[in-house]
């Protein structure tokens, strides 16, 4: 399976109801799309350019973070997640990323033209996102941050959990972290002033999604939409609570981006998906 040669994001973009993970396109797909990975020159740690359809050549080189890989940032639900910003790069001008990680996303928005500031706070990460943004030539349209987004300006301590970096976080935003840990203090940026004037955003926090999205300004509803990933079932029902009461909607992918009728329809953890935020009466797909 060649995403250069076929209509993958196309397919997505036109089948958002289908989007769930028990669905059985989602399951087809979501094998193919881990075969043509496995596969794929991405499993190099030389940077070579990968076709990557509609967005050009992509430059990936294989990296290990603890027992996850840069393979992993490649699963369905990203594709998924790519193929919503592919539908709306005329809409989107301003987007930020908030836990960029190698950057990925960043990447793929700033190759469709749109302006993005990205936050992560991970010392070695952050090295390795700049790596990237320089491979692919994308630095003109990203500004990376060395800093993690929370509720006011400071400073905060931040865990690393060397079995898995893609799960390091603030100290508190996750109850029981295991494993070998590296905690220090890192810079925190308000999230009044990260997300003043953004038309999107991007939020992976690791378990302080809720910190995050009720410290935003409710005024900036009127324009911003985000997607997030939500860390647990109590996130979910704080989220689900503070949206509904501000007259702001949820769109869930476990309902195949369904308005959420209630609070079962909200994702508790990454296994069922994301969570899409907007004042918008339905999710843009085309």
């Amino acid at each position: 399976m060649n995403i250069a040669e076929n209509s993958l994001f196309e397919a997505l973009q036109s089948t958002p109801s289908l989007h769930a993970r028990d669905t059985a396109f989602y399951q087809l797909l979501d094998s193919c799309c881990l075969e043509f990975i496995k596969n794929s020159d991405f499993q190099s740690e030389e940077p070579t350019p990968v076709p990557f359809g509609p967005f050009g050549d992509l430059v990936m080189p294989f990296q290990k973070m603890g027992a996850i890989t840069s393979l992993d940032l490649f699963g369905l639900d990203e594709l998924i997640l790519f193929s919503f910003y592919l539908a709306n790069k005329g809409r989107i001008k301003k987007a930020v990323d908030i836990g960029a990680n190698l950057g990925l996303h960043s990447i793929l928005m700033a190759k469709l033209g749109i302006s993005v500031t990205s936050y992560e706070p991970d010392d070695i990460h952050f090295t390795w996102f700049n790596d990237r943004l320089a491979l692919n030539e994308v630095l003109d349209n990203v500004t990376p941050v060395k800093a993690a987004v929370s509720s006011e300006n400071g400073t905060a301590e931040f865990v690393r959990v060397e079995g898995n970096t893609t799960g390091s976080h603030l100290a508190g935003a996750k109850s029981n972290p295991y494993g070998d840990l590296t905690k220090y203090m890192v810079d925190i940026k308000a999230a009044e002033d990260v997300f003043k004037d953004v038309d999107f955003a991007k939020i992976d926090a690791e378990g302080h999604e809720t910190v995050i999205l009720q410290a935003i300004p409710a005024a900036y509803w009127d324009t911003l939409e985000t997607v997030v990933e939500v860390g647990t079932a109590e996130n979910a029902e704080q989220i689900y609570s503070y949206f509904t009461d501000l007259g702001v909607n949820l769109f869930s992918q476990k309902t195949g981006w369904q308005k959420a009728a209630s609070l079962d329809d909200v994702p508790v953890s990454y296994k069922e998906g994301s969570l899409f935020i907007s004042k918008q009466p339905a999710m843009v797909w085309g």
